[in-house]
């Protein structure tokens, strides 16, 4: 079984992101190996809320060169929370508009 610590790994707070948690939607990266379910319970979990929906999106390394030799920046997973319109929002993002 997996902890909710060990599925939400960060925050991602962006631009884009936080023009998303005025219709109540937050960004979140999260385990490669969680799947939407688990990413939903833990959000509920960590925070006390009620998830609507999950969307998930795989996001690919970089190509970056350091000189004469190349490499991939880690691949991460994140996914973009919606929650019901009677839930309270989360206290972090809200703390940031």
């Amino acid at each position: 079984m997996k902890l909710a610590q060990d599925i939400i790994i960060k925050p991602i707070i962006t631009e884009e992101s936080m023009k998303g948690a005025a219709d109540r939607k937050y960004t979140f990266q999260v385990a490669k190996n969680a799947n939407k379910i688990e990413i939903a319970k833990a959000v509920e979990e960590l925070f006390g809320v009620k998830v609507s929906k999950v969307n998930t999106i795989s996001v690919n390394g970089k190509f970056r060169r350091q000189g004469r030799t190349g490499g991939y920046t880690a691949s991460s997973k994140k996914a973009i929370i919606t929650l019901t319109a009677d839930s309270k929002g989360i206290e972090f993002f809200e703390g940031m508009n």
